[in-house]
């Protein structure tokens, strides 16, 4: 569904910084996620009729969804993205909104998928609250964030009131004083952290653990080298350095009564 999006003003990098990038290209590293969110998403058996991508960027995954649902809709809060979202997906429908003040009735989605998007929002639980209640009961949300045990902060940093793009390392590993001054635009989330989003919120956890990259980059250039670190890290993630992986990987569902999460539940 087409729509005239206004036109964003500000820098690319400004934007970058604030808001992340989008997957702009689909590769293995997408691919992979996308067999994630089938399977804990139930996919593959036909009880998801509406799906939202909350922070949808350029429409990848919306994209990759289409196949698996009756609807597929799309928000964002960038402008310029959604135009890119409609063009490429018109048959999705999108609109412009924040994570925080969804556009939609409580229980009217099947599943949310948040992908890479909470660490940007201005407030956090605000919107993990906003996707618990759009989701109908027995719905999932199937959220990915940055994991702050990762050794490198992917976002960047900035120093001495410039930002710099690219991978820094340890920044998350230093005390939340430090690193705040570093990287004041992007949150990172232990697990605790995370979870600890949910308290007071009607669903149940169903699982979560950590991910490495797909290495995409390195593969491209170095394809040997590339292929030997997605072996090393996939088999990682089976044992306990999964807890080092580049990413979160949580799985909630909607609960059917009003019990809500509680603290030794976690």
């Amino acid at each position: 569904m087409i729509q005239d999006f206004p036109e964003t003003s500000g820098r690319a990098d400004d934007l970058a910084a604030l808001r992340g990038n989008p997957s702009f290209v689909w590769r293995a590293g997408q691919e992979r996620r996308l067999a994630m969110i089938r399977r804990w998403g139930r996919l593959e058996e036909g009880q998801v009729a509406r799906i939202l991508v909350d922070g949808c960027g350029v429409g990848m995954y919306v994209r990759a969804l289409l196949p698996y649902a009756r609807e597929v809709h799309g928000v964002d809060i960038e402008p310029n993205y959604l135009r890119q979202a409609a063009q490429a997906v018109p048959q999705a429908h999108l609109q412009l909104a924040a994570c925080e003040h969804l556009p939609y009735a409580d229980a009217s989605f099947d599943l949310v998928l948040s992908h890479e998007v909470l660490e940007h929002v201005q407030d956090d639980r605000q919107a993990v609250a906003e996707m618990v209640r759009v989701l109908r009961p027995g719905g999932r949300a199937l959220i990915f964030v940055p994991n702050r045990l990762y050794p490198f902060e992917t976002h960047g940093h900035y120093w001495r009131g410039r930002y710099h793009f690219g991978n820094t390392p340890l920044i998350n590993y230093l005390p939340d004083l430090l690193r705040n001054r570093l990287a004041p635009h992007v949150r990172a989330y232990t697990p605790w952290g995370l979870r600890m989003l949910f308290i007071g919120q009607p669903v149940r956890i169903l699982h979560h653990t950590q991910i490495f990259p797909g290495y995409d980059n390195i593969v491209a250039r170095r394809p040997a080298l590339g292929r030997w670190l997605r072996r090393l890290t996939y088999a990682l993630e089976q044992t306990r350095l999964t807890l080092l992986g580049l990413s979160h990987f949580l799985v909630v569902e909607r609960c059917r009564d009003a019990q809500p999460v509680e603290m030794y539940s976690l």
